[in-house]
């Protein structure tokens, strides 16, 4: 597992119609992977943001590919709300599947256990009760008085995907202190990660590097991309570039403005690199 691999076979794991997991902006999000799983245009995908999602699962709504978002929100963050996912909810462009962020947290804790389901307080009385039916109030079991609780199903994906700052070439990929990676890689059938660089040493040669690693096992398949999650952050590598992000806020506010960013994002990320 963990085979190292080109950006093109790796973005080839994304099938139509699968279930994709994706990361929030500052958690690593793999923007060179996206730019190459656009290309293959794979349609209907059911996106599960992880707790939310921005200028990346933006760009996939806007090509069209998104038959479904599981999401507690789309934001660009301080550059404002994300365009074509506003666009597209007016439309009825795709199924949208309101959440918390507990409960996608839940949802995926669920399936890494092995379990259907788990239970979740804070959301009895909310509209969102209106909307996901496939969440249940059932009474909690071991209270002596009425106690209900919101049951939330078992979130499996068919493929996560993030991008690290590292991997060693065992497989062994560098997570650090973003603990919602090892939730999706453990719930997902199949993980894979774009990273800067790779590591001739193991990165669990030692306790205090072991540490922050996700382990081969939970590991599909890796490839390189230098600045992949850009023009979004990456934790001890690089900052946002605000100008950028900014720059696709812009223009994506019409459907001729994003067609025009996306017709250069390809260039412009192999520049960043």
């Amino acid at each position: 597992m963990g085979d190292i691999v080109s950006l093109e076979e790796l973005a080839a794991e994304v099938q139509p119609g699968c279930k994709l997991a994706v990361p929030a902006d500052y958690c690593g999000v793999a923007m060179s992977a996206t730019a190459a799983i656009i290309a293959n245009r794979p349609k209907n995908l059911h996106v599960v943001c992880v707790p939310v999602t921005g200028m990346q699962g933006d760009m996939l709504i806007g090509e069209g590919l998104v038959g479904t978002l599981e999401t507690s929100a789309v934001t660009l963050g301080e550059a404002g709300g994300a365009p074509r996912f506003q666009d597209a909810v007016r439309k009825g462009s795709f199924k949208l599947m309101d959440a918390t962020c507990p409960a996608v947290h839940s949802g995926l804790i669920a399936a890494q256990k092995g379990v259907p389901f788990l239970p979740i307080r804070g959301i009895i009385g909310s509209d969102l009760l209106k909307t996901r039916t496939d969440w249940k109030t059932i009474q909690n079991p071991f209270a002596e008085e009425e106690d209900p609780i919101i049951v939330v199903p078992a979130i499996q994906p068919d493929v996560s995907i993030f991008h690290a700052p590292e991997a060693d070439r065992f497989g062994n990929v560098r997570i650090g202190r973003r603990r919602e990676l090892l939730t999706m890689a453990q719930a997902s059938k199949a993980t894979i990660v774009t990273v800067e660089r790779i590591s001739e040493e193991s990165l669990l040669k030692s306790e205090d590097s072991a540490a922050g690693v996700l382990p081969a096992l939970y590991v599909t398949k890796i490839a390189v991309a230098p600045r992949g999650a850009w023009p979004l952050p990456l934790w001890g590598e690089y900052g946002v570039d605000t100008a950028e992000v900014a720059r696709y806020a812009a223009m994506a506010r019409t459907p001729e403005g994003f067609a025009a960013y996306m017709d250069g994002f390809a260039r412009r990320l192999r520049e960043a690199a």
